[in-house]
């Protein structure tokens, strides 16, 4: 027997509603998902909460039709909470806008040529009011207390959250005043002037008195070339030794 035909719609009021769900694995599937149960005179329905965002309604529908499908159920969802329909290059995470958004920044961390882009990217993520960190830490402090008020049982979950949110806020604390360090980061230290190194001069008196005098540089050449000389008679001068005798 095949399997019920279930139709998830988005209602004129702005609700999200999904019918057909007469079984109970179906209706197990799209409580998973996030939607709630309501049984009425209308018989069994599943709905999301009125007051979740446009985003978060599509992406919780988009994961039930998906549960659905691969549980061998016909699933008509509407178009316009398919995020694989509404996915654009624009918007590439499709109902993730937040995500889309970091990612763009991790573009702009990526691409930064100098630590002023550098810091200026960084700055979405840091910027002790309005970045990225605290407003996760504050979502995530928010789950925690939301957890609270839906189910007083459920506050070891709660507590993960706060600690998650905990955690948050020392990575926070690690990287306060880290923006000028940010500045700083390329530019490397200017290389000293080139300093010339000179032989030191000599006092104009030593230097005279270590300078040849003219009488003693001729003595110095007519030594030089009388040695020469004596040389050269040295070698032309006729042997003395006698001839031997002959009968």
């Amino acid at each position: 027997m095949p399997a019920p035909s279930i139709t998830i719609t988005a209602e004129p009021s702005g609700s999200v509603s999904a019918k057909g769900a007469s079984d109970d694995l179906s209706a197990t599937l799209l409580k998973h998902a996030g939607f709630q149960q309501i049984e009425d005179w209308y018989g069994r329905r599943h709905r999301l909460p009125t007051t979740m965002p446009v985003a978060d309604k599509a992406a919780v529908a988009t994961h039930a039709a998906e549960m659905l499908r691969a549980a061998r159920y016909g699933v008509d969802l509407d178009p316009s909470l398919d995020t694989a329909r509404t996915a654009t290059p624009a918007n590439p995470l499709g109902p993730y806008t937040a995500g889309a958004e970091l990612l763009r920044i991790t573009d702009q961390i990526r691409s930064a040529g100098n630590g002023a882009d550098l810091g200026r990217a960084v700055n979405h993520l840091l910027h002790p009011e309005h970045g990225a960190l605290e407003r996760v830490r504050e979502a995530l402090e928010a789950a925690g207390a939301q957890i609270n008020d839906l189910d007083d049982d459920a506050h070891q979950l709660a507590d993960r959250f706060g600690f998650a949110a905990e955690f948050v806020s020392s990575a926070q604390s690690e990287l306060v005043d880290s923006e000028a360090e940010l500045r700083r980061v390329g530019h490397a230290l200017q290389p000293p002037a080139e300093t010339r190194t000179h032989a030191p001069r000599l006092p104009e008196s030593r230097s005279a008195a270590l300078a040849a005098s003219p009488a003693a540089a001729k003595a110095k050449v007519s030594s030089t070339f009388g040695a020469g000389a004596a040389d050269v008679s040295a070698a032309v001068r006729p042997s003395q030794a006698p001839a031997p005798r002959t009968r």
